[in-house]
């Protein structure tokens, strides 16, 4: 149909491209194939577009403006799962006295321990980790996250952590007996271990590893049991901590290698200290070790020599 224009000449020219489309009819199906194209390729841009919104929308809570330093510090760490057990730094830093030298435990290899008493008058145990090294943030996100999943009698118990700047520090339940070896390789202190108390020692490590190696999921190889990591309850009840140097293993995974071994010598088996070879059957030999060293009372280093160490020592 031909709307009515202003002169004749446009009703002659719309006859005229009438005649030619009916002339023409593959003209006409050819533009209805072509509209038909250019309306799939709008729906789809449309859903695209509509789509974007949505998941803007969804991502929208996780995507904050204006994080905080501290926030990010703890995304990159990887343990914003267990934000909940985070501290002030303020409030570790009054219980610490300022980290005060008066209220220092032990050192460590990553570390310095303090005892601190929280404002509800909770004693605690303080890791506070070397600020330099690189390797003490991995030590740090280890622990954190390894720890906090696990809950047995015989392993530490982890309260919390706080992160501020370079500072981090782990907050753990305060063991009264602090070490093993504090007690066992001192020659006034080691008498309060009779054979009772130091084969319940000797047992409660041993649930605490089975625990790690088949019951926790997953399975945790500790890479480090030594008497210093070993620690003591008012009633001598021994927990196994330091988890920094643990690494997880896979359901079907037996033996991992790694180039950099971490651990103590006298406690590494050869093949772990030699070619870096490690699995369950190197934190077995460490506790052998350690069951030598609560027998006799001595260190395994004392029995080393150019033929013999500790365990070729003994086996002899």
């Amino acid at each position: 149909m031909c709307i009515p224009r202003s002169t004749p000449s446009d009703c002659s020219d719309c006859l005229k491209g009438a005649a030619d489309d009916r002339a023409n009819p593959k003209t006409t199906d050819n533009s209805s194939g072509n509209m038909s194209t250019k309306t799939i390729v709008a729906i789809v841009v449309v859903g695209v577009v509509i789509l974007s919104i949505i998941l803007g929308l969804i991502a929208r809570p996780f995507a904050r403006k204006g994080k905080s330093y501290q926030e990010v510090e703890l995304n990159q760490t990887g343990i914003t799962s267990v934000r909940s057990l985070q501290y002030k730094f303020s409030t570790i830093e009054a219980a610490t006295n300022n980290f005060s030298e008066s209220k220092k435990l032990g050192q460590g290899g990553f570390g310095d321990v303090f005892k601190g008493m929280l404002p509800d008058g909770k004693e605690i145990a303080v890791k506070r980790l070397s600020r330099t090294s690189v390797q003490s943030k991995k030590e740090f996100k280890n622990e954190v996250v390894l720890v906090a999943k696990l809950q047995h009698r015989n392993l530490v118990k982890l309260l919390g952590f706080s992160v501020k700047g370079e500072e981090r520090v782990i907050v753990y339940e305060f063991l009264p007996n602090r070490s093993l070896d504090y007690i066992l390789f001192d020659p006034k202190k080691q008498g309060e271990l009779d054979w009772e108390k130091r084969y319940k020692i000797i047992g409660g490590i041993a649930r605490g590893i089975l625990y790690l190696h088949q019951d926790s999921q997953p399975t945790i190889i500790h890479r480090d049991l030594k008497a210093a990591n070993i620690l003591l309850d008012a009633h001598m009840n021994p927990k196994v901590a330091d988890f920094g140097t643990a690494r997880i293993f896979g359901m079907d995974q037996s033996v991992a290698n790694t180039e950099n071994p971490a651990g103590t010598r006298g406690y590494m088996p050869p093949e772990y200290r030699d070619q870096g070879q490690f699995s369950m059957k190197s934190d077995v030999y460490s506790y052998g070790v350690l069951v030598l060293e609560i027998i006799c009372g001595k260190r395994n280093t004392s029995f080393s020599s150019p033929v013999h160490n500790f365990v070729t020592y003994v086996s002899t």
